[in-house]
């Protein structure tokens, strides 16, 4: 497949302070119109990032509010067997049945569906890339946690069946998304990787990381999609760049020092045909985004981009291989700081698009 060309389009990170799905759809196609994004709306039971896509996970178990796996589960077994017996089905078998017994349910992702209904029914003729989403392998697998309170993380059995899950909830998206004439960024979302190297997380090594999320790349790009990863804040950033994404999207607001480290590596990604999909619009705090001003933010990101240009990447092709994006989701802000946020970000991409440019 070609490799992505961002040129300074916007797109969002996925989550809204919302409860109306077709509000929060309607949005997204005003402010981003070029590379919308299905919304998620944590605000209703089930769309947090552990919920949304957990459905169809041998020993997955919910006692009262409290999701955990269930290995000691008398029909786990049994479970685990019908699992990857669907798993190669849909995978290399390529039967839509198999497949549909990990779709993700309306009441899990409200917004994907009022998505999709928008896309059926006016999807506006210039519109060629849509964006979608799935919590990534690691956030995911160390988010759930066995009977006895340990991370599935740390057990093998369980970490591969949840990145083949993920697998199987991107390959889906995928799949119901290009039926409508689009072509697909599809997003791992993974916060936790701000803590890989602390001592919350001993003992887990990079390549392990790197291979789970090369894993559901490589079913991403078998879809003739494309795959991107979100971190907020700080991470190994060079285990992300030497990963076969085509996208990273990072918090361009507060942390480009940080990725600037990895200078070696972010110019590598790039003469590769990597995307930056740059988190220059902030979503820290409600008084920062107040304070934030379009002409601001140009100028914060064009100080980047001088550093990056420095290192030699010629000015135009960064623009070329841009996203301009909040710098984490919306989902715990205000409905009026994150329509802020929109509208910063809305501007912002114009501006820059006008200036490259690509308008």
């Amino acid at each position: 497949m070609s490799l992505f060309t961002g040129n300074l389009r916007a797109t969002t990170i996925g989550s809204l302070p919302l409860t109306d799905a077709q509000e929060a759809t309607d949005l997204v196609f005003n402010y981003t119109p070029l590379l919308p994004s299905w919304v998620q709306l944590p605000k209703h039971p089930g769309e947090g990032m552990l919920e949304q896509y957990n459905e169809g996970l041998p020993g997955i178990q919910d006692a009262g509010g409290r999701i955990y796996l269930d290995t000691g589960d008398p029909g786990f077994e049994q479970a685990q067997l019908e699992f990857y017996e669907q798993y190669l089905g849909a995978v290399e078998g390529h039967a839509d049945e198999s497949l549909e017994r990990f779709a993700i349910s309306r009441n899990r992702a409200r917004g994907f569906f009022s998505f999709v209904e928008r896309l059926s029914s006016s999807k506006p003729e210039t519109l060629e890339t849509v964006k979608g989403q799935i919590t990534g392998p690691f956030t995911l697998a160390t988010g759930l946690k066995d009977r006895e309170g340990k991370y599935a993380y740390y057990n093998p059995q369980l970490r591969d069946m949840i990145v083949k899950l993920l697998c199987l909830k991107a390959q889906w998206q995928i799949k119901k998304l290009q039926r409508l004439n689009v072509s697909v960024l599809m997003f791992m979302d993974e916060p936790s990787l701000v803590g890989f190297g602390s001592s919350a997380y001993l003992g887990v090594q990079e390549e392990d990381i790197k291979k789970d999320l090369n894993e559901i790349a490589g079913i991403i790009h078998a879809e003739n999609a494309w795959a991107g990863v979100h971190c907020c804040e700080n991470t190994d950033w060079s285990l992300l760049l030497k990963s076969d994404i085509d996208v990273l999207n990072f918090d361009a607001y507060g942390f480009f020092d940080r990725l600037f480290l990895y200078k070696d590596d972010l110019v590598n990604f790039m003469n590769r045909g990597g995307t930056l999909a740059w988190g220059i619009v902030p979503t820290h705090a409600e008084e920062v985004i107040t304070a934030a001003t379009a002409e601001a933010l140009i100028r914060l990101w064009k100080q980047h981009v001088e550093k990056l240009a420095a290192a030699g990447i010629a000015l135009e092709k960064i623009a070329r291989q841009s996203l301009v994006t909040p710098s984490c989701g919306a989902g715990s802000l205000s409905g009026t700081a994150a329509l802020r946020v929109l509208e910063l970000l809305s501007t912002v991409s114009h501006a820059l698009r006008k200036e490259f440019g690509f308008v």
